[in-house]
């Protein structure tokens, strides 16, 4: 069947095809099957949405990508026919069902997934499948290559290649900012991608692009990493592991992120850089990914296991996240507070120390020992700064960089304490979603800088931290978040009086 060709300028993530009830009726068609579009040799298969505004009867109106992939003139007839599901809807229900998947399988699955050829709706059912169901260690290996497989592989001239992760979950774990240039220093390679933020207050490559550009294509990553030593670039940018990207986008929404595909979303990007030694951070403690010191070990033992099975050389910290790491939350706030360190500045010593132990870790990985000895030297003598200046000129940022050249928020509150005390609990979750509140990560100067950590003693009226926004209405909604969650629980040294038994009536 021929159609007119219109162009919707809407992006929804997914191949998508707008059409008239009538005209799906002479296709034999209904809303959510697929058509197959045909133009000048090129193809493509979307997924039909039903309209009665958007075009008129003839016309086929192809969002975003679907329209620049065949490339048709606006309003240029384009053949529209019937297309079948993809075969990899029925492997998505043979997981809902709790069954193993094939690796045949699992490379049909990933492939759609990175082509996008998968509804939303089947997106969402294949992660709550695998949130229910989870794969093995085998399924998983065959997921975790099918993601490297669909996207772009480096190979470096230089070697070993050395790689650090942390599965998240604690806010303000800035260290990444100062293993890179710190393991680069010592004369290793460090080629370092990283995520933006999806539920968090600043990923890495949102605090890193407050003061260079994370947007690298894989030449230009290889070329400053080789030069350089380090490089901290955005994953996103890159064809590294394309499914991924897609996937994530279908966790978010339900707030879930499956085992199984964790692994695979971390291991496939170090596969695809052709890693050798990678440390993996894993944060534990009431508000994380990881609750549990049980479940951390069984985080760190997959890891390693999955590791082995690539022929990656992992190992696993299980470090304290039951609350944030320093006291900067935001993508600029954290800028500053790494940067300072670099410079010299002795706090926070959570993010010192925290840092000096990770990277002692990945360069005993590879030197067998003195690792922290020889972290610190870097950090204390300066040459972890210059080597940071190195990377951020390489990626087309300022080579003087200061930590007073960050600019945070220019609107910001104190929240203060209303009993005295000491603070007992910090609500991780909580803080986020308050530097959500006020702008972070889309708003780099948005964020909080924190006062008080669990322990320290509190008298009423004290600041416990800081809101910073970069404008007022944001400001103000953070504020009144704030004040409804009460992110910090202060307590007295005496939690409880309770009358001797001699008073007490039975």
């Amino acid at each position: 069947m021929k159609l007119r060709a219109r162009y919707i300028d809407v992006d929804t993530g997914e191949m998508t095809a707008l059409l008239l009830d009538d005209d799906c009726a002479n296709l034999g068609i209904r809303e959510k099957d697929r058509v197959k579009i045909t133009h000048e040799g090129s193809t493509v298969v979307a997924i039909v949405s039903t309209t009665d505004s958007y075009v008129k009867k003839g016309e086929i109106g192809l969002m975003g990508s679907a329209f620049k992939t065949i490339g048709p003139e606006d309003g240029e007839e384009i053949e529209v026919i019937p297309a079948p599901k993809p075969e990899s809807v029925e492997y998505i229900k043979k997981k809902m069902d709790g069954n193993e998947l094939t690796k045949e399988e699992i490379n049909v699955l990933i492939n759609d997934i990175a082509s996008r050829n998968l509804s939303a709706i089947e997106l969402a059912a294949y992660v709550t499948s695998m949130q229910i169901n989870g794969m093995n260690i085998r399924e998983t290996v065959d997921l975790t290559m099918a993601m490297v497989n669909t996207g772009e592989t480096i190979q470096f001239d230089r070697s070993p290649v050395l790689d650090f992760h942390s599965v998240g979950g604690c806010p303000g774990n800035k260290v990444t900012l100062l293993i890179v240039p710190i393991i680069a220093a010592t004369g290793h390679m460090i080629p370092k991608t990283s995520s933006r933020a999806i539920s968090s207050a600043a990923g890495t490559s949102d605090i890193v692009e407050v003061f260079a550009n994370v947007d690298l294509d894989g030449k230009t990553l290889k070329m400053i990493a080789e030069k350089t030593g380090g490089v901290m670039a955005w994953g996103g940018s890159l064809n590294l592991a394309p499914a991924d990207d897609v996937i994530i986008k279908a966790e978010y929404p339900l707030g879930i992120d499956p085992h199984a595909q964790l692994l695979a979303s971390v291991m496939s990007k170090k596969k695809a850089v052709n890693a050798d030694y990678l440390l993996i951070d894993i944060p534990m403690g009431d508000g994380t990914k990881v609750p549990t010191m049980e479940s951390a070990r069984q985080f760190a033992h997959d890891f390693i296991d999955l590791g082995d099975k690539l022929g990656i050389r992992v190992e696993c910290a299980i470090t304290y996240g039951g609350q944030p790491v320093g006291r900067a939350i935001g993508p600029a706030l954290e800028a500053k507070e790494a940067i300072s360190i670099l410079e010299g500045a002795k706090n926070p010593n959570s993010v010192i120390e925290k840092t000096i132990v990770l990277s002692g870790m990945l360069l005993d990985m590879v030197n067998g020992r003195g690792g922290e000895e020889r972290a610190r030297e870097m950090l204390e003598n300066g040459r972890a700064l210059a080597k940071f200046r190195e990377i951020v000129a390489a990626q087309g940022g300022n080579p003087d960089i200061r930590s007073d050249d960050i600019e945070v928020g220019g609107y910001a509150v104190d929240v203060l304490a209303i009993k005295s005390g000491y603070t007992n609990r910090i609500k991780n979750k909580d803080l986020v979603k308050i530097a959500r509140a006020a702008g972070s990560p889309h708003d780099k100067g948005a964020g909080l800088l924190i006062n008080k950590k669990v322990g320290m003693k509190v008298d009423d009226g004290e600041k416990l931290f800081t809101i910073y926004a970069e404008n007022e209405v944001k400001l103000q909604n953070a504020l009144t978040l704030a004040q409804k969650l009460e992110p910090m629980t202060i307590e007295g040294m005496v939690l409880a009086k309770m009358p001797s038994y001699s008073k007490m009536k039975f």
